[in-house]
Formats: structure tokens, C-alpha cells, sequence
């Protein structure tokens, strides 16, 4: 092998992986970060740049435990990276949570009984709007209050998604470091208006035909829907000003 070989192999490494499923999730934070290179490989788009001389690399997983899976053995085996974090957006499942609360996770749990802890070192901070706690990962959106409440009994969990235990079963089989840090984009004050479920495709994709269908039939959810827009660009931006410091202490930490 060549040095020419050795550099090329170690521009595609990055120091910190992250898994998201939305665009809109991670677009703040990509928005800090310098250099971009956007290029898609298999089923999924990647975003690589720099942060403060930290080379990052995202893949965007799109939605469900699947697809999530899947998208962090495709950013293992493309970019090699030293820690990975699940991030993006959660739901609520405690009343203390709200929009734009930083959740991190000591454990994440299923309904089947699965149930990861990890070491973080990290204690919670509400005044700060820092919660520290366990999460659960389901297969499908919860979008009603009495639905969270439930689970919340059911499972202790503070938070839900979609993606993360998925993401650390696949670090922990491949030894890879783990963090899973969520943002609340809604809590438990109101339902998710019942069009969300069709608003947005598997892959992360918005189903624009289905906006406007939803339009067509009920008017009024343009009021819901914009409320929904305002709560994830509020919570994209708490989660962006989360992850500078979270990015820098982990490669400092693997150095």
C-alpha cells in the first residue's frame, strides 16, 4: 500500500458518525459545520464536514428501526467512525419534557423486552433543560397524548423514537462507541394532528401530495401543521447548540 493509499483511506474516516432520520433534524447543526460533501451511497444520503477541525459524517436513515439499522452499518462501513451518535427528534413522554429539551439516553428499551445501558458519565440538569434517562424505541409514531402516557407507565421510558435502539445494537455488536442524544420536538400538551402520519415517507421524504391532500380536506390543519414546523425548528436548534460541545468533548475523548 502506498502513502497515497494511507491518505485516501484516512480522508474517508471521520471522528464522529451520526444517525438521523430527517433532514430538518440535523440540518442546524450541518449548518456549523465547514466543508460539506454531500454524495449518496446504497439507499441513503451522507453529509460529510468539518467542525472545528472534526471531521463529521451523517447518514440520513429515514424512519423506522429498519432503515436505521441498516444506515449505521452503512456509515461503519463507509466512514469507520470513532463514536457514533444517534440524534434527531423525540417524543415526550413525561410532562417535565418540552419543546426543545436535550434528551440523553442511560438506557433504551423496546416493547419487546430489549434493553441496552450506557456509561454515560452525565447526570440531569432541568434548569438547563438537560434530561438523562431512559428511552424507548418503537416502530411507529406515537402521535396521541393518552399513547405517551401509556407507554410511559408501561416502560418508565422518558422519551420515544423511532431509531435509537437500533443504531446501539448495531455499536455494541461492532464495538463501536455509542451516544444517543435526542431533542423533544413535541410533548405531551396536544396530540400530533392525525395528517403527520402520512406526512412523511419511510425514507424521510415529505409526501407533498399528501400535504396537500390534507389541506383539501381539512383547512385547519394548516394552523397544526405550522405549529408542528415552529416545534422542530426550535428543537433542531437547541439540538445543534447541544451537539457543538457533545461533538468536541467525544473527540477529545478518543484522542
Amino acid at each position: 500500500m502506498t502513502n497515497q493509499d494511507v491518505a485516501q483511506i484516512d480522508a474517508t474516516r471521520a471522528d464522529i458518525g451520526m444517525v438521523c432520520s430527517l433532514p430538518l433534524e440535523i440540518g442546524e447543526f450541518l449548518g456549523r459545520c465547514q466543508r460539506q460533501k454531500t454524495y449518496s451511497g446504497g439507499a441513503f444520503k451522507f453529509i460529510g464536514g468539518m467542525y472545528d477541525g472534526i471531521r463529521i459524517a451523517v447518514v440520513e436513515a429515514g424512519t423506522g428501526p429498519v432503515r436505521a439499522r441498516r444506515a449505521t452499518m452503512a456509515l461503519q462501513d463507509a466512514h469507520h467512525p470513532r463514536w457514533i451518535i444517534s440524534t434527531g427528534f423525540a417524543g415526550a413522554l413525561q410532562p417535565d419534557l418540552k419543546i426543545g429539551n436535550i434528551v440523553v439516553a442511560n438506557e433504551i428499551v423496546g416493547l419487546q423486552g430489549e434493553q441496552l445501558k450506557i456509561d454515560i458519565g452525565m447526570n440531569s440538569d432541568p434548569a438547563r433543560g438537560l434530561f438523562v434517562g431512559r428511552t424507548l424505541t418503537v416502530d411507529k409514531m406515537v402521535r396521541t397524548v393518552a399513547e405517551k402516557q401509556a407507554l410511559a407507565i408501561q416502560t418508565g421510558a422518558i422519551a420515544v423514537d423511532m431509531e435509537t435502539l437500533s443504531v446501539a445494537t448495531v455499536c455494541r455488536e461492532t464495538k463501536t462507541r455509542f451516544m444517543a442524544v435526542r431533542t423533544i420536538s413535541d410533548d405531551l400538551s396536544a396530540d400530533l394532528p392525525p395528517e403527520v402520519l402520512s406526512l412523511v415517507g419511510e425514507t424521510g421524504a415529505v409526501r407533498f401530495g399528501a400535504v396537500i391532500g390534507s389541506l383539501w380536506k381539512r383547512p385547519s390543519s394548516v394552523k397544526d401543521m405550522w405549529r408542528m414546523r415552529e416545534n422542530a425548528m426550535a428543537a433542531s436548534e437547541h439540538l445543534a447548540t447541544f451537539l457543538d460541545g457533545i461533538v468536541v468533548q467525544l473527540h477529545k475523548s478518543s484522542q
